[in-house]
């Protein structure tokens, strides 16, 4: 793995230096635990003790411009992926007690506006045993979901079956290891890698190998539980009332993680010389 400088986005070349993307104003926003970019778009939602609802904030202002909820109360929202045009996907995985014997992602429509909903359901189910996670990735090209969960050294890595039925529980299949603490997790354009972070830090990771090619220092956040993909940077939220969202560049590496990019050359030849196993580009 290799260890990068600490990076900040172009908002943090102003001269406050803040690398404050925007701050979240709604008052009911106190907890936010996931986010995700959506049609130009920023969602979010509160962690565990929550109703059943996500917030649309306008990234020029900060302003909540729609709310979607529906009717049955979650059990702990930890993380939220982009589900295609005007959607999200709600990932109901949180576990501090390992204790249900079952997770649940939903399908949710966005968009400016307040809306109630009956969302698509899907019943995930673990291997091994209950876990806890606050990770819900979607790849961008097959669109299949994989969950992280949040061991103290280390988590794991787990494939949703593609595509999810709503008739039955859908078994989730073991395929990586990932760093210890992962709060939230993105992938890249181009799904050749994805970005992990934890409280401190960000880590690169090859797909499908989901080994480490990179990791940096994150600014610091109070409890930093959400990462989004926003063109060329990443946007950090993190719990607390009237929160501050950031901006983070992506590293060069990141660069060459699209498959298609004539940089993955480079990435590969990088990553093989440190023994890291990439997929073949």
């Amino acid at each position: 793995m290799i260890a990068l400088p600490f990076l900040l986005g172009a908002a943090a070349d102003r001269p406050d230096g803040s690398g404050t993307a925007f701050a979240l104003t709604d008052p009911d926003i106190v907890e936010s635990s996931g986010l995700a970019v959506v049609d130009g778009l920023v969602v979010t939602t509160n962690d565990s003790g929550d109703s059943g609802r996500v917030f649309v904030v306008d990234p020029r202002t900060g302003g909540t411009v729609g709310v979607t909820s529906w009717a049955a109360d979650p059990e702990d929202v930890e993380a939220l992926a982009p589900a295609g045009p005007g959607h999200v996907w709600v990932a109901d995985t949180g576990d501090n007690r390992r204790a249900r014997t079952g997770v649940q992602v939903l399908r949710v429509p966005v968009g400016r506006g307040d809306r109630t909903v009956t969302p698509e359901v899907f019943d995930l189910v673990y291997p091994d045993g209950a876990r806890d996670a606050e990770a819900l990735l979607v790849h961008p090209v097959t669109g299949q979901l994989f969950v992280v969960t949040k061991g103290v050294f280390a988590g794991t890595v787990y494939a949703a079956p593609a595509p999810l039925r709503a008739d039955r529980p859908d078994r989730l299949v073991e395929v990586g290891v990932a760093p210890g603490i992962v709060t939230d997790a993105t992938f890249l354009p181009g799904g050749g890698a994805a970005v992990l972070r934890t409280y401190s830090q960000a880590h690169l990771v090859a797909y499908p190998s989901w080994q480490d090619v990179a990791a940096w220092d994150l600014p610091s956040q109070d409890q930093g539980e959400g990462i989004a993909l926003d063109g060329r940077r990443l946007l950090l939220s993190t719990e607390g009332a009237r929160s501050r969202v950031l901006a983070v560049d992506l590293p060069p590496l990141a660069g060459a993680s699209d498959l298609r990019s004539p940089a993955w050359t480079a990435l590969r030849w990088l990553a093989t010389a440190r023994g890291v196993p990439l997929p073949a580009g």
